[in-house]
């Protein structure tokens, strides 16, 4: 009788299914032959009884049959756990064993082997972060941030994200119209060296070369950040936050309490143009200037050592304001994880490698990439990393300065070893410049494959007047979602508009995105231009909108000053991009989307409907080495005193393992502050060296030859 009642349960149990994931769910326990429970003898004629036992038998197998039924989220939760656990645990052993191991051996530090060999700290040094990677705490909030007062809501932990999303957005966004603090929200830049040091707990910035200068003697007392809210325009850091008259003290002070050294700056990415800009205020009268008069920066600076200069603009920054995507963005439906959106970053990270297009999806009505499009138009700074220098630097509908870079052959061109490390210029351009494919970079948005292709005769164009009389005719229509966007007010013929007009280039760029975002670009075109100069000596050039475009203003009269472009080459850094529609049905308010789907032959530069070329993953070699290998070279118009400039290009080499981290050879944009090479040029020029003592010039990439290509009066 046990026999058949067990028999009847086990045919009542239904396997539990798979997961969509992939991955088995628990299976149903063996029942033991010494269950829990005795079952009664009875007389197999009592059909009553041996239903109640039954019974007895089916209501504890229901009730667990329910408890193991997996959703998504424990899904979700179970591949994070294990890779945690298994990260956690390389980590563990890597610290844990012997360093003499073989493979295990971490290379000395460039800080202690130029100490042995006598360099010490001479000049002192300012570090001036870029974009994100400085931190910002809270000084005032509304009531949902209750707790958090000087709390870092960027940069550190991110904790907050996992309790209170909406709040930390929120408070993360700045005023629509002004472009400062919305009422009753002050969020301010964390000051000091720990402002950017890390960017979270283990993700190194600045941490690397802070640590070899300390090795070499440097200290607070010769080592300053110039921290700074990277959200707002730069004029209104110092009307907001007196940064700029900051950073002037500071640097004076530093010059006179270290025996009247000058000081070496060395900014990274956007805070590449943010010194820029303070080279122009910092000499023009008050009070739009600093009022330190036309010797300032000749008696105070000895160097500026960019790091991942963005001199011209980064492309990506056209597509985040389109549709606030990039690459990693496209393939994955995700932005990388500092842009970190009502989520958390453990579940980003699992969307980003199981599940792409979770987060985007209808399905699961995140919206996260309107999160992100609404915080970061209200960001006036990254309209400073729009393209500057219009068709001229970028290209047309018919030609770029790249047109020729070959991906293919690039790629093994770095793959080989150099003869001459320190040679002032190991360019060959029978490498580098194979035609294989001709690209139109030029049209760095264009509206489905073949409009990347085709000659310009057969493209539709619209011009600025056609923008603004479709502007005019557009109707609001409500959004599905939850998340308002700018796109909220178009109309679906206005949309269409957009996406009739095939291609767009540098300079058409600006009336789209004045037709799309019209309210961001209104803000922030009275802080920023991105034209070329053709007299700079016209008094409007004396307006701070100009000051951080290095072909609308001029570097100060300071001819014993030094200026590097200090960047990685060898990784495929977008360029141009190939966009859709988003499906009609979908419910979103981002009308437009790359196109993923839309790849070259092979070996071609377009794949996943991003074009590539040379740089460091997010700065064209473009846009990092023209001004010092062109604009700024020798005596120019823009560099009227004949400032030194030198380029010194790292040659990207990824780890070989894990447990190399982020390796010692990197040229991506961030990884390059632990480059090895990299820090021992900025500890030798602290200590005194000049660029010539150096080697001069070292250049991996094409930059000589793609400046030649560009036509600009110098």
């Amino acid at each position: 009788m046990a026999s058949i009642l067990r028999f009847r349960k086990l045919c009542y149990l239904e396997p539990v299914k798979c997961s969509p994931l992939g991955f088995e769910s628990f299976e149903t326990p063996k029942i033991d032959k010494k269950e829990s429970f005795e079952i009664p003898k009875v007389d197999e004629k009592n059909e009553s009884v041996v239903s109640a036992v039954e019974e007895v038998l089916e209501k504890p197998t229901k009730k667990k049959r329910q408890s193991k039924e997996w959703r998504c989220t424990d899904y979700c939760c179970w591949i994070i756990g294990y890779l945690c656990t298994t990260w956690w645990l390389l980590l563990f052993l890597y610290h844990s064993l012997p360093a003499n191991l073989p493979g295990l051996k971490v290379p000395e530090p460039p800080g202690a082997r130029l100490n042995r060999e006598g360099l010490t700290a001479l000049h002192p040094v300012v570090l001036v972060p870029g974009i994100v990677t400085g931190g910002l705490e809270l000084w005032e909030g509304r009531p949902c941030a209750e707790g958090l007062f000087r709390r870092r809501l960027w940069g550190g932990s991110f904790t907050e994200i996992f309790k209170r999303p909406l709040c930390w957005l929120e408070h993360l966004s700045l005023h629509n119209e002004t472009g400062l603090d919305p009422p009753g929200i002050r969020v301010r830049a964390v000051p000091g060296l720990v402002a950017a040091d890390y960017f979270a707990p283990g993700y190194f910035v600045w941490a690397v070369l802070i640590e070899n200068l300390a090795r070499i003697g440097y200290e607070e007392k010769n080592i300053y950040m110039a921290a700074y809210d990277w959200r707002l325009s730069f004029q209104n850091t110092e009307n907001r936050d007196h940064a700029l008259s900051k950073l002037k003290s500071k640097i004076e002070l530093l010059y006179v309490t270290n025996g009247y050294k000058k000081v070496v700056v060395v900014p990274h990415s956007m805070g590449v143009i943010y010194f820029l800009h303070f080279l122009k205020w910092v000499e023009s009268p008050p009070p739009m200037g600093g009022g330190g008069g036309s010797g300032w920066c000749s008696k105070h600076i000895k160097a500026v050592m960019n790091i991942g200069p963005a001199f011209l603009g980064v492309p990506k920054t056209v597509s985040s304001m389109l549709s606030a995507e990039a690459k990693d963005i496209a393939f994955i439906r995700f932005y990388k994880s500092i842009l970190l959106v009502h989520g958390v970053s453990s579940f980003i990270l699992f969307c980003r490698t199981v599940a792409p297009g979770l987060l985007d999806s209808k399905y699961f009505r995140l919206q996260t990439l309107e999160h992100i499009m609404r915080v970061s138009r209200t960001w006036d700074s990254i309209i400073s990393l729009m393209p500057k220098g219009g068709e001229t630097i970028w290209g047309n509908l018919d030609w770029s300065p790249e047109e020729e870079h070959d991906c293919d052959s690039a790629k093994k061109r770095y793959l080989q070893p150099s003869l001459n490390e320190n040679s002032s210029n190991n360019t060959d351009g029978k490498r580098g410049f194979q035609v294989k494919e001709r690209m139109k970079y030029g049209r760095i948005i264009s509206f489905g494959k073949a409009a990347s292709d085709i000659p310009s005769s057969q493209l539709s164009t619209l011009g600025s007047k056609e923008f603004m009389r479709a502007s005019t005719s557009t109707n609001s229509h409500a959004s599905c979602g939850e998340v308002w966007t700018e796109y909220d007010e178009m109309s679906r013929e206005s949309i269409q508009k957009v996406v009739e007009n095939k291609a767009y280039t540098a300079r058409t760029l600006i009336d789209l995105l004045r037709f799309v975002a019209p309210k961001m670009m209104q803000r922030a075109e009275a802080h920023f231009s991105h034209g070329i100069a053709e007299i700079l000596d016209d008094p409007k050039y004396a307006h701070y909108k100009y000051w951080s475009n290095p072909l609308e203003t001029k570097l100060p009269e300071a001819p014993d000053m030094e200026i590097y472009c200090l960047y990685g080459v060898g990784i495929p850094t977008e360029r141009s991009y190939v966009y859709k529609l988003s499906p009609s049905d979908r419910c979103n308010s981002i009308p437009f989307q790359i196109d993923t789907s839309a790849d070259g032959s092979d070996g071609s530069c377009l794949k996943g409907g991003v074009h590539f070329v040379d740089g460091d993953e997010s700065v064209p070699v473009l846009s990092a080495g023209f001004m010092c290998a062109k604009g700024w070279r020798g005596r120019t118009r823009f560099n009227p005193s004949g400032i030194a400039t030198y380029i010194r290009e790292y040659r990207h080499k990824p780890p070989a393992n894990l447990l190399e981290g982020r390796g010692v050879e990197s040229g991506a944009h961030v990884d390059i502050m632990g480059n090895a090479a990299l820090i021992e040029d900025i500890l030798r020029v602290a200590a005194g060296a000049t660029g010539a003592e150096l080697g001069g010039d070292r250049i991996y990439s094409d930059i000589i030859k793609m400046s030649e290509r560009i036509d600009i009066r110098l």
